[in-house]
C-alpha cells in the first residue's frame, strides 16, 4: 500500500513556536515497495524572494516507512536564499550538510545518487557556477520509494512566483515504466503545474525517467 502522507516535519530546523504549514508537492512512487530510486537529479531555477520568511523549497526522497526525507533545501528564512543537503530529521539523527547562498534567477544543479551496489551511501552534489558542495549520508539501508518536488511554507503564502525544475531525472532498479509515464501525485490537488512529456528508457535492469521541464505555477 502506498503511504498517503509525507512526513510533515520542517527539515532539521525546529521552529520555536507553533506555526501553520502549507504543503504543495508532486510525488512519484516506484512500482512497488521492493523497487528503489537510486538517482534523483534536476536543475532548479531559483525564484524571487519577496521577504525573509520560512520558505523551504526542495527535491527529496522518502523511504517506504516514511521515517524521514533526504532532501536538498532552498531556505529563505534569512531574506536571502541558501541551499544545502540533509536528512530530516531523526531515525537516524544526522548532521546537516554544507551549502551556499544563491541568487534569484540563477540555476542550481542538484544530484542525489546511490551507487550500485545498494549498500553504498547516498551522495549529494549541489553546484552553481564555481560553487560545489558534496556530502554523503549513510542511508543505504533506507528503501527510497518516493521522489518529491516540494514547497513547504510556514506562516507565509506562495508569493515567490513559479518554481521551475529543468532536466529532471529519476532512475529506479527495475524495468517497469508506468511509474514514469503516468502523472505524479499532486498532493491535495493543491498545485497548478505543467510538465513536459516524460521520456523513459530501460537498460541493464534499470529504468531512467527524464522530464525536460516541470513548472509549479501557483496554488490551484
Amino acid at each position: 500500500m502506498k503511504p498517503t502522507s509525507i512526513l510533515l516535519v520542517a527539515l532539521c530546523f525546529y521552529l520555536r513556536e507553533v506555526s501553520a504549514v502549507t504543503w504543495y508537492f508532486l510525488r512519484w512512487y516506484t512500482p512497488d515497495s521492493s523497487v528503489e530510486f537510486i538517482e534523483f537529479s534536476m536543475d532548479m531555477v531559483v525564484p524571487s524572494i519577496p521577504e525573509a520568511a520560512t520558505y523551504y523549497l526542495w527535491p527529496g526522497l522518502q523511504d517506504v516507512g516514511t521515517s524521514g526525507v533526504y532532501q536538498e533545501v532552498l531556505d529563505g528564512r534569512s531574506g536571502d536564499w541558501w541551499i544545502g543537503a540533509g536528512w530530516c530529521c531523526s531515525n537516524p539523527t544526522l548532521s546537516w550538510g554544507g551549502g551556499f547562498n544563491v541568487a534569484a534567477g540563477t540555476t542550481v544543479a542538484i544530484n542525489m545518487t546511490r551507487a550500485i551496489p545498494t549498500t553504498a551511501d547516498w551522495t549529494s552534489v549541489i553546484t552553481q557556477d564555481t560553487q560545489t558542495v558534496t556530502d554523503t549520508f549513510p542511508l543505504a539501508y533506507k528503501n527510497m520509494n518516493q521522489a518529491l518536488l516540494a514547497i513547504e511554507l510556514y506562516d507565509v503564502t506562495w508569493n515567490f512566483g513559479e518554481l521551475v525544475w529543468n532536466n529532471v531525472k529519476m532512475v529506479v532498479n527495475s524495468t517497469a515504466t508506468s511509474w514514469c509515464t503516468g502523472a505524479p501525485e499532486n498532493y491535495a490537488s493543491a498545485t497548478a503545474y505543467t510538465m513536459t512529456t516524460p521520456v523513459v528508457t530501460t537498460a541493464g535492469g534499470l529504468t531512467t525517467c527524464t522530464i525536460e521541464q516541470i513548472v509549479m505555477e501557483s496554488p490551484a
